[in-house]
Protein backbone atom coordinates (compact mmCIF):
# COMPACT_ATOMS: atom_id res chain seq x y z
CA UNK A 1 0.00 0.00 0.00
CA UNK A 2 2.71 2.46 0.72
CA UNK A 3 4.29 1.75 -2.83
CA UNK A 4 0.68 2.88 -4.19
CA UNK A 5 0.43 6.53 -5.27
CA UNK A 6 -2.06 8.46 -3.08
CA UNK A 7 -5.48 10.00 -4.61
CA UNK A 8 -4.25 14.22 -5.09
CA UNK A 9 -6.37 16.82 -3.48
CA UNK A 10 -7.31 19.92 -5.46
CA UNK A 11 -4.90 18.98 -7.99
CA UNK A 12 -1.25 18.49 -5.48
CA UNK A 13 0.91 15.43 -6.07
CA UNK A 14 1.14 13.31 -2.88
CA UNK A 15 3.49 13.91 0.11
CA UNK A 16 6.74 12.94 -0.43
CA UNK A 17 7.31 9.60 1.83
CA UNK A 18 10.05 7.50 3.13
CA UNK A 19 10.18 3.59 4.12
CA UNK A 20 13.20 2.86 6.95
CA UNK A 21 15.25 -0.08 6.80
CA UNK A 22 16.15 -0.81 10.63
CA UNK A 23 19.91 -1.00 11.17
CA UNK A 24 19.72 -0.62 15.03
CA UNK A 25 17.02 0.17 17.41
CA UNK A 26 17.52 3.85 17.15
CA UNK A 27 18.34 4.08 13.49
CA UNK A 28 16.90 3.30 10.10
CA UNK A 29 18.63 4.19 6.41
CA UNK A 30 15.89 5.76 4.95
CA UNK A 31 15.00 4.68 1.10
CA UNK A 32 12.50 5.49 -1.37
CA UNK A 33 9.16 3.83 -1.19
CA UNK A 34 8.76 3.27 -5.21
CA UNK A 35 12.38 1.75 -5.83
CA UNK A 36 12.78 5.72 -8.08
CA UNK A 37 15.56 6.61 -6.19
CA UNK A 38 16.77 9.61 -8.20
CA UNK A 39 13.27 11.30 -8.59
CA UNK A 40 12.47 10.42 -5.16
CA UNK A 41 15.95 12.34 -4.15
CA UNK A 42 14.79 15.33 -6.24
CA UNK A 43 11.71 15.59 -3.86
CA UNK A 44 13.25 15.50 -1.19
CA UNK A 45 15.24 18.24 -1.91
CA UNK A 46 12.61 20.47 -3.20
CA UNK A 47 10.50 19.78 -0.39
CA UNK A 48 13.44 20.87 1.58
CA UNK A 49 14.02 23.55 -0.14
CA UNK A 50 17.78 22.95 -0.75
CA UNK A 51 20.38 21.51 -3.64
CA UNK A 52 21.97 20.15 -1.48
CA UNK A 53 21.97 16.56 -0.63
CA UNK A 54 24.25 16.69 2.72
CA UNK A 55 21.38 19.04 4.03
CA UNK A 56 18.84 16.46 2.63
CA UNK A 57 20.73 13.34 4.78
CA UNK A 58 21.04 15.65 7.90
CA UNK A 59 17.39 16.60 7.87
CA UNK A 60 16.40 12.98 7.34
CA UNK A 61 18.56 11.63 10.45
CA UNK A 62 17.64 14.38 12.85
CA UNK A 63 13.59 13.08 11.66
CA UNK A 64 14.27 10.35 12.56
CA UNK A 65 15.53 11.18 16.27
CA UNK A 66 13.02 13.59 16.43
CA UNK A 67 9.51 12.66 15.05
CA UNK A 68 8.82 9.26 16.82
CA UNK A 69 5.37 8.23 18.42
CA UNK A 70 4.88 8.06 21.74
CA UNK A 71 6.25 5.34 23.96
CA UNK A 72 7.69 3.68 20.50
CA UNK A 73 10.67 3.93 18.69
CA UNK A 74 11.80 4.38 14.55
CA UNK A 75 8.23 5.15 12.62
CA UNK A 76 7.46 5.74 9.14
CA UNK A 77 4.18 7.07 9.58
CA UNK A 78 5.96 9.82 12.24
CA UNK A 79 8.82 10.19 9.67
CA UNK A 80 6.30 10.62 7.27
CA UNK A 81 3.77 12.93 8.80
CA UNK A 82 7.11 15.16 9.92
CA UNK A 83 8.05 15.50 6.17
CA UNK A 84 4.64 15.77 4.71
CA UNK A 85 4.50 19.04 7.44
CA UNK A 86 7.47 20.31 5.62
CA UNK A 87 6.42 20.11 2.70
CA UNK A 88 3.06 21.70 2.88
CA UNK A 89 5.16 24.92 4.60
CA UNK A 90 6.82 24.73 1.21
CA UNK A 91 10.78 25.88 2.85
CA UNK A 92 12.64 28.23 0.08
CA UNK A 93 15.81 28.34 1.73
CA UNK A 94 17.88 25.84 4.30
CA UNK A 95 17.03 28.24 7.05
CA UNK A 96 13.69 28.05 6.36
CA UNK A 97 13.42 24.29 6.52
CA UNK A 98 15.89 24.13 9.33
CA UNK A 99 12.66 26.32 10.67
CA UNK A 100 9.76 24.11 9.28
CA UNK A 101 11.58 20.90 10.99
CA UNK A 102 12.04 22.91 13.93
CA UNK A 103 8.19 23.52 13.93
CA UNK A 104 7.32 19.79 13.03
CA UNK A 105 9.18 18.51 15.46
CA UNK A 106 8.14 21.18 18.20
CA UNK A 107 4.48 19.75 17.32
CA UNK A 108 5.34 16.22 17.42
CA UNK A 109 6.81 16.59 20.99
CA UNK A 110 3.93 18.74 22.42
CA UNK A 111 1.14 16.12 20.94
CA UNK A 112 3.10 13.71 22.48
CA UNK A 113 2.90 15.71 25.99
CA UNK A 114 -1.08 16.62 25.66
CA UNK A 115 -1.15 12.21 24.66
CA UNK A 116 0.51 12.00 27.90
CA UNK A 117 -2.05 14.41 30.69
CA UNK A 118 -5.32 12.26 28.73
CA UNK A 119 -6.99 10.73 31.59
CA UNK A 120 -5.24 12.55 33.87
CA UNK A 121 -3.50 9.29 35.40
CA UNK A 122 -0.20 9.68 37.77
CA UNK A 123 -1.17 11.70 39.96
CA UNK A 124 -1.89 16.00 40.58
CA UNK A 125 1.89 16.50 40.29
CA UNK A 126 2.29 14.66 36.92
CA UNK A 127 -0.36 15.80 35.24
CA UNK A 128 0.97 19.79 36.36
CA UNK A 129 4.55 18.87 34.76
CA UNK A 130 2.95 17.69 31.74
CA UNK A 131 0.26 20.66 31.27
CA UNK A 132 3.15 23.06 32.08
CA UNK A 133 5.75 21.12 29.57
CA UNK A 134 2.86 21.11 26.96
CA UNK A 135 1.83 25.20 27.04
CA UNK A 136 5.71 25.20 26.79
CA UNK A 137 5.74 22.85 23.31
CA UNK A 138 2.99 25.32 22.33
CA UNK A 139 4.06 28.23 23.12
CA UNK A 140 7.06 27.33 21.27
CA UNK A 141 5.27 26.24 18.20
CA UNK A 142 3.22 29.52 18.09
CA UNK A 143 6.25 31.99 17.90
CA UNK A 144 7.98 29.52 15.25
CA UNK A 145 4.84 29.98 13.07
CA UNK A 146 5.44 33.87 14.13
CA UNK A 147 8.93 33.96 13.19
CA UNK A 148 8.49 32.19 9.83
CA UNK A 149 5.67 34.60 8.93
CA UNK A 150 8.18 37.27 9.90
CA UNK A 151 11.30 35.67 7.69
CA UNK A 152 8.32 35.39 4.84
CA UNK A 153 7.19 38.63 4.55
CA UNK A 154 10.17 40.96 5.46
CA UNK A 155 9.41 41.53 8.73
CA UNK A 156 9.60 45.24 7.86
CA UNK A 157 7.84 47.75 9.99
CA UNK A 158 7.00 51.30 9.26
CA UNK A 159 5.85 54.02 10.76
CA UNK A 160 3.61 57.27 9.30
CA UNK A 161 4.16 60.71 10.72
CA UNK A 162 2.66 63.29 9.44
CA UNK A 163 2.56 67.05 10.34
CA UNK A 164 -1.09 69.15 10.43
CA UNK A 165 -0.65 72.71 10.55
CA UNK A 166 -3.13 75.04 11.84
CA UNK A 167 -2.52 78.69 11.48
CA UNK A 168 -3.93 81.11 14.22
CA UNK A 169 -7.57 81.67 14.41
CA UNK A 170 -8.28 78.55 12.51
CA UNK A 171 -10.58 75.70 13.60
CA UNK A 172 -9.43 71.64 13.41
CA UNK A 173 -11.17 68.45 14.03
CA UNK A 174 -9.11 65.93 15.33
CA UNK A 175 -10.82 62.34 14.82
CA UNK A 176 -11.88 59.82 11.62
CA UNK A 177 -14.35 62.03 9.25
CA UNK A 178 -16.84 60.17 6.96
CA UNK A 179 -19.00 61.81 4.60
CA UNK A 180 -22.07 60.16 3.41
CA UNK A 181 -21.94 58.01 0.18
CA UNK A 182 -24.94 58.50 -0.74
CA UNK A 183 -25.87 62.12 -0.13
CA UNK A 184 -28.20 61.70 2.94
CA UNK A 185 -27.65 62.30 5.86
Amino acid sequence: MADQKLPTRRGKDSPVRVRLRCINADLAKPYPPSGDGTGWWARLKAALGTSSSDFVNATLFQLQSAARLPNSGLSEIAMNAALSFIESAKPQTEIEAALVIQMACTHTAGMAVLSRIGGGHGGDRHVAMMAAAASKLLRAYALQTDTLRRTRGGGSQFMRIEHVHIEPNAQAVIGNLQTPSNGNE
